[in-house]
């Protein structure tokens, strides 16, 4: 795959539909390390702010894409690492609402919320989707491991200061993991927070993909949705989103992934590499196998690898 290709899709998504995708910063820089996280481990843990890839060239492929008569329910904003990191993301919100009527959508951790900058350059999109996965500032630094410089009680207070200031739709999620906050107490102190954000929609997940730390372990699903009724009233699991890969442009770019798979085992980045495409269009089309039951994940040497199930 070719490295400087920062657009990738349309990749089904469980909330977006047919999501096109645009990568603003190199692979896992991020504010976060957090243990559940499918991309695996940070390797660049900052909190800086700077143009990470020339904005330019990010508009130039957009707009190629754009061009080249590509349908998406969203342009998003997301990729691999925190996408508010980059300090042209206001002028890429703007940009991509000049070229296209599709809604902007920014996938965020939530960080830098606090940040002015960061507030007035979302305040462009049209949908903003903030995590919120700990009620205090220890399980803050055990479950999402921060940069040194975000303090839990400055991130919420900016999470909930954004909520108020944001003309347009905050969809909240809150990922759940089981033995640690995965828990009614846990969750109880995450939902007093919440009371304080405004939000249209609170997603509830758990760890569907490999993650980044073994111990990352999903919630069973009865005991989510019980949790989730606890949270609020708002609160809703995320729904299956595979009907989306029923479509014909999916469905094809999903045989080809298994194609590839029955003639050997590969990794993620096997996988990307091999069929020319994105990392993140890869881990949808993996993460749709596993779910189906055709493939299924081995860790080997400290690497994941995917598998066709064998009758």
């Amino acid at each position: 795959m070719n490295e400087t290709s920062y657009i990738f899709g349309p990749v089904p998504s469980r909330r977006l539909g047919r999501s096109l995708g645009i990568d603003l910063v190199p692979h896992k820089t991020c504010s976060y390390d957090c243990t559940y996280c499918q991309l695996g481990r940070t390797t660049c843990k900052t909190a800086e702010r700077r143009e990470y890839i020339p904005t330019g060239e990010i508009l130039r492929q957009l707009k190629r894409k754009i061009q080249a008569g590509v349908e998406a329910d969203y342009i998003t904003l997301s990729g691999s690492g925190e996408p508010t990191l980059h300090s042209g993301c206001a002028e890429i919100i703007r940009a991509a609402k000049r070229m296209t009527d599709t809604p902007v959508a920014v996938l965020t951790n939530g960080s830098l919320l606090w940040d002015p900058a960061v507030r007035e350059g979302l305040c462009e999109a049209d949908l903003v989707v903030p995590s919120l996965d700990a009620g205090d500032a220890e399980t803050f630094m055990l479950v999402n491991r921060p940069h040194e410089s975000i303090v839990f009680e400055t991130m919420v207070e900016g999470l909930a200061g954004f909520s108020r200031l944001f003309p347009g739709e905050l969809w909240l999620e809150v990922f759940l993991l089981a033995g640690s906050t995965g828990t009614t107490r846990e969750v109880e102190k995450i939902a007093e927070h919440i009371r304080g954000i405004r939000t249209d929609r609170i997603h509830v997940n758990t760890v569907a993909r490999p993650p980044a730390e073994p111990s990352a372990a999903a919630v069973p699903q009865d005991e989510i949705v019980r949790l989730a009724g606890i949270l609020d009233e708002k609160a809703e699991v995320i729904a299956d989103y595979r009907g989306v890969h029923r479509e014909e442009t999916f469905a094809c770019a999903r045989e080809d992934v298994l194609n590839m798979l029955k003639r050997r085992p590969c990794t993620l980045d096997d996988t990307a590499s091999g069929l020319g495409i994105h990392r993140n269009e890869a881990l949808k089309y993996l993460d749709h196998l596993v779910g189906d039951g055709e493939v299924r994940t081995e860790m080997r040497d400290g690497r994941t690898f995917y598998f066709v199930q064998r009758d």
